[in-house]
């Protein structure tokens, strides 16, 4: 599979667009300077405990209080306001954690107050950015994520990946952070360290520790609500936890990111340095050059049409979002009604995963496929859907299908989902503005049904529509017009009406009839 990134910046800031095989499969935004980015450290104070929750509210700057559950305090809680109390005092000058005293685990079914107490100032990290209504869901077990390893002060644990399957490689890994890791900071190793040689694991890990002695230095002095120490930008982080062999393409369309990610991927991945391109176009932007504009416009609307013509209908709620498929002009007489629904049902799987991605859509997810009578066939749309998601990062649960043909997801998000306006506003008749589909979309839409009747061998001598459009098909007139004339041998009208709306349009037959679609 091959991935390009493409990053847009812009003055306030920078969108990030992930292609798998040139299709849009992950869109991020990423505000500069953004604060309660996941990753963060903050020093927080206690503003009040709810023993009814077993939480805590803590006050880190943001307008609504973050929420601190006593299952989110781990179990290294006590050393954590152990060490912030000696900072505080003065009594610990160094980063290192040589002659710091570990403390015992907190217990697992204790209660909130017994660790924390009002007022009571914490270093905490940011686990889920403010959602909606929400402030930020905080935690007490910290780590600082890196390439290839995860520092975790206070333990001194060293935990392989899972998905490094290897029995020798997991011992060989563990025996190399046993020999280079600091006392009492544990090491989650990430599944791109396998295969690693020893000295890339240590600059990794000497990178880590240099940000926790730039935390330890910040803590010194800071005030609650201070910030002290900040996540990686989001194109840095992403670079960070997503780059593998796969990537073939990174573009970049600003010359200082394009230096700071050349110079990251020097770090990460020298051998990889060239395939960073710096995109100078001044006529258009990189995301359309690309495409990536368009494909926002068809991918983020309450309807997503699908290659064959099957479409999805996504509604959103406050407890769950809903996908609706629907068959649309997809059912071929020659096949069955259960065949079609697999068929349509087994598209629109695949979409269907790379929607949640794209707009990262989180909470409970409720699809509902067309209903197949064959236990077998359930079976294999539910393959699919696992199938389909196993790219997926975020941590997700998907249930069979029910009789009713109904699949339920969870799917974690520590992000506010990605919304995108796909409807533009023009005037219509009467001057009231009111919203209509894209017009980027409409041009397809048109020529896509043009193909349909031509190749039904309908007659179709011209084709009216707004003047607008018309205007846009004259300036275009060789990618269109000429390629149906070269493709079909028929010369096709484009004719401007004035009485239509933006969207509307109508193909006419030689006897000046309109064409029922």
């Amino acid at each position: 599979m091959n991935k390009e990134l493409v990053i847009q910046v812009r003055s306030d800031a920078a969108n990030i667009a992930l292609l798998e095989d040139k299709t849009l499969v992950e869109l991020h935004q990423e505000a500069h300077n953004k604060p309660y980015a996941v990753g963060d450290l903050y020093l927080g104070k206690i503003k009040k405990l709810v023993p009814g929750l077993n939480a805590a509210f803590v006050d880190v700057g943001y307008e609504k209080d973050g929420f601190l559950h006593y299952f989110d305090l781990g179990p290294l809680a006590a050393n954590v306001n152990k060490y912030v109390k000696r900072v505080s005092k003065g009594s610990m000058k160094q980063a290192e954690l040589n002659e710091f005293k570990l403390e015992g685990d907190i217990n697992k079914e204790g209660n909130v107050q017994d660790v924390l107490k009002p007022g009571q100032e914490v270093l905490v990290q940011i686990s889920k950015e403010p959602i909606s209504t929400k402030g930020p869901r905080l935690s007490m077990e910290l780590s600082i994520a890196g390439r290839y390893l995860v520092l975790v002060p206070f333990s001194n644990r060293i935990s392989i990946s899972s998905r490094i399957r290897d029995r020798k490689e997991k011992e060989r890994l563990k025996r190399l952070i046993q020999s280079i890791k600091p006392a009492n900071f544990g090491i989650i190793v990430r599944t791109v360290a396998e295969n690693k040689r020893v000295a890339e694991l240590n600059r990794d890990l000497s990178e880590l520790t240099e940000k926790w002695a730039v935390a330890h230095k910040n803590l010194n002095g800071a005030k609650p609500k201070d910030r002290v120490l900040g996540e990686l930008d989001k194109t840095a982080a992403f670079l960070r936890d997503m780059f593998n062999e796969s990537f073939n393409k990174i573009i970049v369309d600003d010359k200082e990111v394009f230096e700071d990610l050349k110079s990251f991927l020097k770090n990460i991945a020298p051998e990889k340095e060239n395939i960073l391109k710096f995109y100078g176009g001044k006529k258009i932007s990189v995301f359309d050059f690309y495409g990536i504009n368009k494909a926002i416009k068809s991918a983020f609307g309450r309807n997503v049409t699908m290659s064959s013509g099957a479409y999805l209908v996504v509604e959103h709620t406050e407890a769950l979002h809903v996908f609706d498929v629907n068959s649309g002009n997809m059912s071929k007489k020659e096949d069955s009604q259960e065949t079609n629904a697999l068929r349509v049902n087994m598209e629109a799987a695949d979409e269907i995963a790379r929607q949640l991605r794209l707009r990262d859509m989180g909470g409970i997810i409720v699809i509902d496929f067309i209903d197949m009578v064959k236990p077998e066939n359930r079976k294999t749309l539910y393959n699919k859907l696992t199938e389909a998601m196993q790219n997926d990062r975020s941590k997700h649960y998907i249930l069979p299908p029910s009789k009713f043909g109904l699949v339920q997801i969870t799917r974690q998000r520590v992000r506010p989902e990605m919304e995108f306006k796909t409807n533009e506003v023009i005037a219509d008749k009467s001057g009231e503005a009111v919203e209509v589909q894209a017009t980027i979309l409409l041009i397809d839409e048109i020529q896509e049904k043009l193909i349909s009747l031509l190749e039904r061998k309908e007659q179709i001598k011209r084709i009216k529509v707004h003047p607008f459009i018309e205007a846009y098909f004259r300036v275009n007139r060789r990618k269109y017009q000429l390629s149906w004339f070269m493709k079909y041998g028929k010369w096709i009208q484009i004719v401007p009406r004035t009485s239509y709306p933006l969207v509307q349009y109508s193909f006419v037959n030689p006897k000046n009839e309109e064409i029922q679609l």
